[in-house]
């Protein structure tokens, strides 16, 4: 490859760059060996560089289009890890666990107690021994689905103005059948006062049979 170097004046480079006097003769032919050799290479390298250079700048426009903008992906955060204990408890986690039945209590009613369905019906009274002692007399009916004993009555007594007097309890220790009616005369249900003119029974405890 020929520039045409060795044309070029030497003197005239050395005044311009260096500043230095010019020598003639055997000066100027020892400065021209290593420029003529130097000075191509420097332009090989920069004519290559410039070529690499060029293409990657104008493929970018080579057909007039703008060149689209890189936008940044936006990153989604990633779940956080559920605790140990909620994916082991969740259904989903364990497909291969049976479901426990909830098992439904039934429901109770309680039931009266047996004196609640006990009527005392028809009753009167008298007095014995010597007008201190009161027998009464009353028919016992029993509206349970099952006997009952060991009866238990309250009595109370009042004037006949109807101020109370006083109150006596009895336990009888009979057995009265279901739906069944007992009538029981002259009972012994304790000592009163001599004022007493009225009486009022009814049944306060009963057991089963």
């Amino acid at each position: 490859m020929t520039i045409g170097l060795d044309h070029f004046d030497m003197s005239r480079w050395a005044r311009m760059s260096l500043g230095l006097p010019v020598r003639s003769g055997r000066a100027s032919a020892r400065w021209r060996a290593p420029i003529s050799f130097v000075l191509p290479v420097i332009l090989v390298v920069g004519a290559a560089g410039v070529w690499l250079v060029l293409p990657a700048s104008d493929s970018d426009g080579a057909d007039g289009d703008e060149v689209a903008e890189v936008t940044t992906a936006t990153v989604q955060p990633s779940p956080e890890p559920e605790d140990a204990d909620t994916v082991l408890s969740s259904p989903a986690a364990n497909p291969a666990a049976p479901a426990v039945p909830t098992v439904q209590q039934p429901v109770t009613t309680s039931e009266p107690p047996p004196a609640a369905k006990l009527r005392i019906s028809g009753q009167s009274w008298q007095r014995a021994g010597l007008g201190s002692n009161a027998q009464a007399t009353f028919t016992l009916r029993n509206d349970n689905a099952y006997a009952v004993k060991d009866i238990e009555i309250a009595c109370a007594f009042a004037r006949r103005d109807g101020s109370h007097l006083t109150d006596r309890k009895r336990i009888i220790p009979v057995t009265v059948e279901s739906k069944a009616r007992k009538r029981f005369a002259r009972l012994h249900v304790g000592f009163v006062n001599v004022h007493a003119n009225r009486i009022s029974c009814s049944v306060t405890a009963a057991s089963r049979a």
